[in-house]
């Protein structure tokens, strides 16, 4: 334990840009830090180009920088292989990850390397009256929430994006970036052939969801929560329930094993309101319910609630919006 000191954030950056993951993990990881009066620092594997002094604008104190064009693609192997070195050299206590889709499955290879422990999708984390380090997460199904404190160092955890508040930015914070030359920059073991482009909308990232659950039928049917998403100015999202049946893509999956939302409006269409689901969406802004059964948990968190059949209250809704947006 004497050998390990500080709080690490991996950096998550894609297309040119930070994650805003990084963000909210530099703001819980500063309140860590400031707890155990240790320094936060943030790695961050990349290429060219990337404005890196916004991570000390929002809270580390030094970013290193490893630059190398094959960090322009996200590779486990390559992160890892580099990460893990880095990690042994400077010896942090706490390693902070986000909980996106590369970093679930970068996360756990670093940690079975380094022989440590993992702590996946937090939504919280503090430190104790002794100075030690509690992760919690959900745990049977949302139904229990775990505090773990792992024994083994580093301690590491993912946090779920959108758990936290994204750290303020203040440009008047002193720029300390530090380049590390790359460990490993070349990886044969893998080759990208093409990069295809995903033209879905990036659902933790709308203001307004449609979502639709047991309630829809038809795959078909899903036209009528596009026409409805269309006039509200939002996407389509879903449970897991339809992503099971194959009516729609696992990108737009709503809830614990899926993706959490904090839109402004988060409208549930046919959607019961299962712990599973509700563990994705209960903190959306102002959350509409449709559902015919009055008995449906979702009608205990919603703001609006309607009883009834979705086939007939959406259809409405899209001709009532139409309507009050003809009148302005």
């Amino acid at each position: 334990m004497k050998n390990f000191e500080g709080v690490l954030v991996v950096a998550e950056q894609g297309n040119g840009e930070i994650h805003r993951v990084t963000y909210e993990l530099l703001n819980k990881g500063k309140v860590l830090s400031d707890s155990l009066k240790v320094e936060m620092d943030c790695l961050m594997l990349a290429g060219e180009g990337i404005a890196a002094e916004e991570l000390n604008y929002r809270g580390a104190d030094t970013v290193y920088y490893m630059k190398s064009k094959a960090f322009e693609i996200q590779e486990e192997y390559l992160f890892k292989s580099n990460i893990i070195r880095f990690i042994k050299k400077c010896k942090p206590e706490i390693v902070l990850m986000g909980a996106t889709e590369f970093g679930r499955s970068l996360a756990p290879r670093i940690a079975a390397a380094l022989r440590t422990g993992l702590t996946a999708d937090c939504i919280d984390l503090r430190i104790d009256e002794e100075g030690r380090f509690i992760q919690v997460r959900p745990a049977f199904s949302d139904n229990i929430l775990a505090h773990i404190r792992t024994v083994t160092y580093p301690q590491m955890s993912t946090v779920r994006y959108k758990e936290f508040g994204e750290a303020e930015r203040d440009s008047s914070r002193k720029v300390n970036i530090v380049e590390v030359k790359p460990y490993v920059d070349k990886y044969d073991g893998t080759r990208i052939i093409k990069l295809l482009s995903d033209e879905e909308a990036d659902i933790t990232e709308a203001e307004i969801i449609v979502a639709g659950g047991r309630g829809i039928r038809r795959k078909e049917d899903l036209k009528i929560l596009e026409e409805l998403a269309a006039e509200m100015g939002g996407v389509v999202g879903a449970s897991r329930a339809l992503v099971d049946a194959g009516m729609i893509s696992s990108t737009r999956q709503v809830g614990y094993s899926g993706n959490r939302v904090k839109p402004r409006v988060y409208v549930a269409c046919g959607i019961s309101g299962a712990p599973q689901h509700l563990a994705g969406m209960k903190e959306s802004g102002s959350i509409i319910a449709i559902n015919s059964d009055p008995s449906a948990p979702i009608f205990n968190i919603c703001d609006i609630g309607y009883v009834g059949d979705l086939y007939e209250i959406v259809p409405k809704l899209i001709k009532a919006i139409g309507k009050g947006r003809e009148r302005i």
